[in-house]
């Protein structure tokens, strides 16, 4: 009944988990590093010329991991995930516009716009800007042979990239584990669903071998087919499971109570999973999702400390523990995997409470298989 640890990917935002660049002094060669789920890896990139100083060397740094960052942009902000990329001006069009900017890269890191007596051209993309940026420190450096070096870097940063939009996750891309994206990948999300029928209580491979959001829809079906079984036992509805399992031992309740109510109202599970993964994505960028929603639902939290009275320093605490995001907005798709296994860990401890079988975790897990795959089709 362990649950899986949770502590070494706390609080880590998910902008510092694509490729950065470091510039090593002490060999004097610049390297690439990337997340993979299970630390980090590090790739030599470049020996760089012994003419190039130190200020260059960290400028190419610096200008490289912008790059990196504004590339993977496009994975975690794809343009399926804001509407219709037809509409000119709309926020999808100009998603699926930086993506197609991909192709302008190369010709910002061989031929970078320099500044002259009217100025310098700045592109709008940020795609296409960062690479003029790296070219003009490749143009200051002025060596052909690392250029063409950068050049191939960049390359294998995008096939990465591509790599996990197809749902590969090997090589470079697989620091796409720890990125949190509002949409899935279905050969993914299968993996994952013969990685939890093969543990329904979660393993480690979730975390570290596919794009979690991809994950937690597979985990959201089997949470699903989890606080059945236990509801099913306890006499209990599957929406209040979770709930009766904290009393047990401590568990994240909030978020998978919601996605089984919501999972029970029919809603599937993509839906729910790309919905509070965006939710939380756009409360880390500043915005307010829906916001007569969320006004609602502090209006719910007056409505209670009214109709059970509650002390005013209750009140202030209720209203202190509100969140606009049930999830963590630096990583949310991480943070909605691990509370979705939690609850099904929940859902064997309130299993547990019911029966006198010293095999309850081998029992448990067989009536889990079964009730998720009486409904296969509900897996997407």
């Amino acid at each position: 009944m362990e649950r899986i640890d949770r502590a070494n990917r706390a609080g880590i935002d998910q902008t510092c988990r694509v490729t950065r660049y470091a510039f090593d002094a002490d060999h004097n060669v610049l390297v690439a590093i990337w997340a993979t789920g299970r630390g980090d890896l590090a790739q030599t990139v470049a020996t760089l010329p012994s003419t190039v100083t130190r200020d260059q060397a960290t400028n190419l740094a610096s200008n490289l991991t912008t790059l990196s960052r504004f590339h993977w942009r496009t994975y975690t902000h794809p343009a399926s995930a804001a509407g219709d990329p037809d509409i000119p001006n709309s926020e999808a069009w100009r998603r699926a516009e930086e993506r197609r900017n991909f192709k302008e890269v190369e010709a910002g890191l061989r031929s970078p716009n320099l500044p002259s007596d009217e100025g310098l051209v700045v592109s709008y993309s940020g795609v296409v800007e960062s690479a003029h940026r790296v070219g003009r420190t490749l143009y200051d450096i002025d060596d052909l042979a690392l250029r063409d070096t950068i050049a191939a870097e960049v390359s294998a940063e995008q096939a990465a990239i591509e790599s996990a939009e197809r749902g590969d996750l090997s090589g470079r891309a697989r620091q796409a584990v720890e990125l949190s994206r509002p949409d899935v990948s279905p050969a993914q999300v299968q993996a994952a669903d013969d990685l939890l029928r093969a543990d329904p209580l979660g393993s480690i491979e979730l975390f570290t071998e596919l794009d979690p959001a991809s994950a937690s829809v597979a985990a959201a079906h089997w949470l699903l087919a989890a606080a059945e079984v236990a509801g099913e036992m306890a006499g209990v509805p599957c929406t209040e499971v979770v709930v009766e399992a904290d009393d047990i031992e401590a568990l994240q309740v909030e978020t998978p109570t919601l996605v089984l109510e919501r999972l029970d109202s029919g809603e599937s599970p993509t839906e729910v999973v790309v919905d509070l993964i965006a939710e939380a994505m756009a409360v880390h960028e500043g915005r307010v999702p829906a916001p007569w929603a969320v006004v609602g639902r502090v209006a719910e939290i007056e409505e209670q400390a009214r109709r059970y009275e509650v002390d005013p320093d209750t009140r202030e605490a209720m209203l202190a523990g509100f969140r606009i995001s049930r999830l963590d907005p630096a990583r949310p798709a991480l943070d909605l995997l691990e509370d979705l296994l939690d609850g099904i860990r929940g859902c064997l401890l309130l299993y547990a409470a019911h029966t006198d079988d010293p095999d309850v975790e081998t029992l448990f897990t067989a009536d889990v298989r079964l009730e998720a795959d009486a409904d296969p089709e509900h897996l997407l």
